[in-house]
This record gives C-alpha cells, structure tokens and sequence, in this order.
C-alpha cells in the first residue's frame, strides 16, 4: 500500500533523481579526495560549488547567459517559423517531399557545427554566425516532425473533413494541423534542444558571445573549478530550458 502511494506521489521521481545526483556527487567527493581521480583532471564537486558564486560575481555569468538566451531566443523564431512552414510545404507537393526529405534527414545526422568557417565568411565574427548555426542545425527535426504528424493524419479524421464538404484549407487548419500537433511539438523541442547546444558550442569555437565564451576563457586560463562551474550552469539552463518547453506544451495543448 505504502509503495503504490508513493508511486502515485507526484513529486517522488523528482525527489529520487535529486537523491541519486547527490549520492553520485558525493561518491565523485570521496573519490577524488581520495586520490583514486586526479584533481588535475576533474575538480571535487565542493571546489565547483564554491566556484559558482564567484562566476556569478566575478565573471558576469548572467549578463553572458541573457546574451546567449537572446540568441537562442531569435533561433528558435526562426526555427518554429520556417521549420513548420517548410514541413508543411514539403507534405503538401509530393514531388518536392521526395526530391529533399532524404537531404533534410541526411542533414540532422551531418555535424554541421564544423561548418562554422563558412558561416563566419558569410556572416562575420558575430551574434548572427551563432544564431544561424543554431538554426541550420536545428531545422532538420522540425521539418521531418511536421511532415510526419501532418501525413499521419488518421483516415477516419479525412473523411469526416469530407463528409462537411470541407475546402482543402478548412481540412488543413480544422483537421489535419490539429491532429497533427503532438508531433509536432515533438519536433520543435527537439530542435530547440539542437539549437541551444549549437549555440553554446559555436560561442565555444569563436569564442565570442555568451555561456560559450565564458566556458573558452576559464578553459584556456585552466580554471578548473570556475569552468566545470560554468559547464555545470549550462547544463542547469539546458534542464530549465527543457521543463519550460514542456510546461509551454501542456499549456497550448491541454491533454484530456
């Protein structure tokens, strides 16, 4: 009985993920202090914790995090803008579905980050460069995510739309997009996700920008208590990033 009331408790998964993360901090403690892991290599996770309020003072992590949420923030417009749009033109002519839906799933697996010298020549040693990595790389999934759902609308669905006499629009927004958005959805969080790594990453290699270029500058200065810090803070941002995107989800699109 105890063990049913705690499974349906809501806040039991987030309770035993925090537990096991704090077990597995600890044990990384004793482990380096111990020796048996090279503080060389990896600081202990009190050095990281305490470096925290000094990336926060000392470092500007927040101004530097605004910077790159702006950008993530003009990616993802574009992303939901153009990789929907895109998604739904491919789906509605076949012959351009079947020319570019293989390039489009060739492009998710391909790493375009080590495209960045040519972004660079194009655009220049700035925020855009960033913004339009992010971007590329995160198209891919959207594209395939809306033709997937918009494709996999169900028949019985079809022909109800048929049976009204609807037009091919009303059939588009009343049928097919609604049916469609779970999937979606799915599409536009996985290249939000895209896009936010990318963004990092690039601000990493050109070191210009925000959390990217914070984490470039304590690397190469081998403050390794203040980049494992800054590492750690992206990865808290990435899990925000990740549960509002959710909350965003639940909201527009009330499961019954």
């Amino acid at each position: 009985m105890a063990r049913g009331g705690l499974s349906r408790n809501r806040f039991a998964p987030a309770a035993v993920g925090i537990g096991s993360l704090l077990i597995f901090f600890v044990i990384l403690e004793i482990l380096i202090q111990s020796g048996a892991i090279s503080r060389f290599i990896v600081p202990p996770p009190s050095e990281i914790l305490e470096s925290f309020e000094r990336i926060i003072v000392e470092e500007g992590v927040i101004g530097r995090f605004f910077f790159t949420a702006r950008e993530c923030l003009i990616a993802s417009v574009m992303l939901i803008v153009f990789g929907v749009a895109g998604g739904v033109i491919m789906e509605r002519y076949s012959l351009l579905r079947r020319a570019c839906e293989t390039w489009v799933a060739a492009m998710a697996a391909a790493p375009v980050v080590l495209a960045y010298p040519l972004f660079m020549v194009i655009f220049g040693r700035n925020m855009w460069t960033i913004i339009m990595m992010g971007f590329v790389a995160a198209l891919p999934p959207v594209i395939l995510k809306t033709i997937e759902g918009i494709s996999g609308t169900r028949k019985v669905l079809l022909n109800v739309g048929r049976s009204f006499n609807l037009t091919p629009m009303q059939m588009f927004w009343k049928i097919q997009f609604p049916a469609a958005l779970p999937t979606i959805f799915t599409g536009v969080r996985l290249g939000l996700i895209f896009a936010l790594i990318n963004v990092v990453g690039v601000e990493f290699l050109i070191n210009f920008g925000g959390l990217g270029q914070l984490i470039n500058e304590l690397a190469e200065r081998y403050d390794l208590g203040g980049t494992y810090a800054a590492i750690c803070f992206v990865i808290l941002v990435s899990v925000l990033f990740f549960m509002s995107i959710e909350k965003a989800e639940r909201w527009l699109r009330p499961v019954d």
